[in-house]
């Protein structure tokens, strides 16, 4: 579309070559054993940006291994709390000297812009601070009143050995909202990230090594869910899993799991909804729909994919919308100016064409673009901003996890219709209310069926606030102190006070 800002000029160089991203096994890196590797083009530039090790059961194996070994000889699961934290903050420290190489290539085999890469790889750092900081917060209870001769203790300590599974949409964003904390907490690790997206998860590796993690405490494997992330799942050395990906995934990995009784959190989709009343600040409440839907390409858990918009400003708010979203800078996630960059792969790319036709089909409109979308020099793994209109409730694109930068607008009469809509739903991870009213806001926190809510924005987050779904978006919750529990087993010590115990057995 010519009334779109694209923008294909570059204005960071690329890399000389492909990034070689091994194995990080017991404090090692390392090549398959059978040599395997694979190729990662990325989806702007359609070139090899990386070169990754292809794990399978071998590398797996000795991956688990060296956790369990780790965890128990207490060679960190023992160490003092204050040395776990400087070790993370020292790891925290490497990342930030690291965050334009990180970033390049965060950038070049997402398809994100250049300048989101660096705002998360940045910002993960205030992750693994934070979760330093819990290091020294472990402490459970103990209770004094159970008797004379009784004394009791709630002891909180590390669950034992982590396999952690990352996707590719926030690679380096979403490892540091589990592994620090499974670090902080003493447990030990054993890491998959995506093969989309495998590159700064292995240069972390560097990272841990260079900041003296010990051996064996958290190991990187590279490759595909089967087999390497299969074994991460099933394993009987394993005693928990954290996995952050598609519901559908996280069916498997629970059910999979269930046959050890390990533990298992999961963050998984979103179909986020925000509710716009006509009292609203609509110039705010447009800007934030817009990012909410184009940020990341809207390939995101948290992306705002459905607009609940009160009837009398329906019309004036989506045309605000679809005005900025021809404002926003689609194309080269190479330049620094670049805010939307390219879709993942060209499957994914299909399927988010296929929700729209689909809808267009059934008798939806589109208000605005709808189509893939080329950038001069760069190719067509693009997709145009999208506002479809004229949607009903049981259309499969206002229902299913579209994830990509396609929004659909409802409209509302009264508020409990809108609290309706925003809870008719199967996900449950975010919601939004913009209102000037705070009793509407209020009300609107308290009955919607999400893990977040927001009043008046729009996925602002600091480390301190935790994050999770309800419904069929998850289970558990990551960072923040309930996301640090997360990684904590509790254990009552139950004490006698003397030799006062009565006989069970009659002597006599």
């Amino acid at each position: 579309m010519s009334d779109l800002n694209i923008l294909s000029e570059q204005t960071v160089d690329m890399p000389d070559a492909p990034y070689q991203a091994r194995h990080f096994i017991d404090g090692e890196f390392a090549q398959s054993a059978d040599g395997q590797k694979s190729d990662r083009v990325s989806p702007s530039h359609g070139v090899v940006v990386s070169q990754a090790a292809l794990g399978s059961n071998v590398e797996t194996e000795a991956a688990i291994r060296s956790a369990r070994a780790a965890f128990d000889d207490g060679r960190w699961s023992r160490l003092p709390a204050k040395d776990r934290a400087a070790i993370l903050n020292r790891i925290a420290d490497l990342i930030e000297a690291n965050v334009e190489r990180l970033a390049v290539i965060e950038t070049l085999e997402s398809g994100k812009p250049i300048s989101q890469a660096r705002g998360e790889c940045g910002g993960a750092a205030d992750l693994w601070r934070y979760a330093a900081s819990l290091a020294r917060t472990v402490h459970g209870d103990s209770h004094n009143a159970l008797g004379d001769d009784m004394m009791g203790v709630v002891l909180k300590e590390p669950i034992g050995v982590v396999s952690i599974i990352t996707p590719w949409n926030f690679p380096f964003w979403i490892l540091s909202q589990k592994l620090p904390f499974a670090l902080a907490a003493g447990c030990t690790c054993v890491v998959k990230p995506s093969e989309v997206t495998p590159s700064t998860t292995a240069m972390l590796g560097e990272f841990l090594q260079e900041a003296g993690l010990p051996a064996g405490v958290c190991n990187i494997v590279l490759g595909y869910g089967n087999p390497v992330g299969s074994l991460m799942t099933t394993h009987e050395d394993v005693d928990m899993v954290t996995f952050t990906g598609s519901t559908a995934v996280g069916k498997l990995i629970t059910k999979s799991a269930g046959e050890t009784l390990k533990k298992v959190a999961l963050e998984l989709g979103g179909k986020n909804p925000q509710v716009i009343f006509p009292d609203a600040d609509l110039e705010q409440a447009a800007d934030a729909v817009t990012f909410g839907i184009y940020f990341n390409v809207g390939q995101c858990c948290n992306s705002s994919s459905r607009v609940i918009v009160h009837e009398d400003v329906a019309d004036a708010f989506v045309a605000r919308v679809v005005a900025l979203s021809r404002k926003v800078v689609f194309g080269n996630p190479m330049n620094s100016d670049t805010q939307v960059g390219a879709i993942v792969t060209t499957d994914h790319q299909a399927k988010i064409d296929g929700y729209v036709r689909q809808a267009v089909a059934a008798g939806a409109e589109v208000c605005l673009g709808g189509h893939i979308m080329s950038v001069p020099g760069l190719g067509t793994q693009f997709y145009e901003p999208t506002v479809v209109r004229g949607v009903t409730p049981d259309m499969a694109i206002v229902r299913e996890e579209v994830f990509g930068p396609v929004l659909t607008v409802l409209t509302f009469k009264t508020l409990d219709e809108a609290i309706a809509l925003a809870n008719d739903s199967t996900y449950g991870l975010s919601a939004g209310v913009w209102s000037e009213n705070i009793h509407t806001c209020l009300e609107f926190c308290r009955r919607v069926q999400a893990g977040t809510v927001w009043t008046n924005t729009w996925m602002d987050g600091f480390p301190e606030l935790t994050f999770g779904g309800m419904k069929q978006s998850g289970q558990g919750r990551e960072i923040g102190k309930y996301g640090f529990e997360e990684f904590l087993e509790v254990k009552s010590l139950v004490m006698r006070i003397g030799r006062k115990r009565a006989p069970w057995v009659r002597t006599a």
